[in-house]
């Protein structure tokens, strides 16, 4: 059963405006640890970094909270595996409420805009 959805659509210029006005403090408070190291070893890091964000903002909309409440910025992850496919890791009191809940989520991008779409799929009654 569908528990929530959530998009986003994101300019690149926004997100690259946003680190080089506030730099390290931005992308700390945004992005985990892994996050930053996978954006910043790519050719167009922005364009990374934007699609995390846009995937966070999904997944914020998905989970009907926006950025109150249990909404932390570095306790959701988004990875990609060995093909490229996105995917999402919850931290905190996130991964406490999805419990056993599946995440889904599908990222694309233009030369300018990110989008992304995020599922969750109520697995247990």
């Amino acid at each position: 059963m569908i528990q929530g959805i959530g998009i986003d659509i994101i300019e690149i210029d926004r997100i690259r405006e946003m680190i080089e006005r506030h730099g390290d403090r931005f992308v700390l408070k945004i992005f985990t640890d892994r996050e930053i190291e996978y954006c910043r070893s790519k050719k167009i890091p922005f364009q990374h970094f934007a699609g995390r964000y846009a995937a966070k903002e999904a997944f914020s909309k998905a989970i009907a909270t926006g950025w109150r409440g249990e909404f932390r910025w570095r306790d959701i992850e988004v990875s990609n595996n060995e093909f490229g496919q996105p995917s999402i890791t919850l931290y905190g009191k996130l991964a406490e409420r999805i419990g056993s809940d599946k995440v889904l989520i599908s990222m694309s991008h233009s030369d300018n805009t990110v989008v992304a779409f995020v599922v969750i799929e109520k697995l247990t009654a």
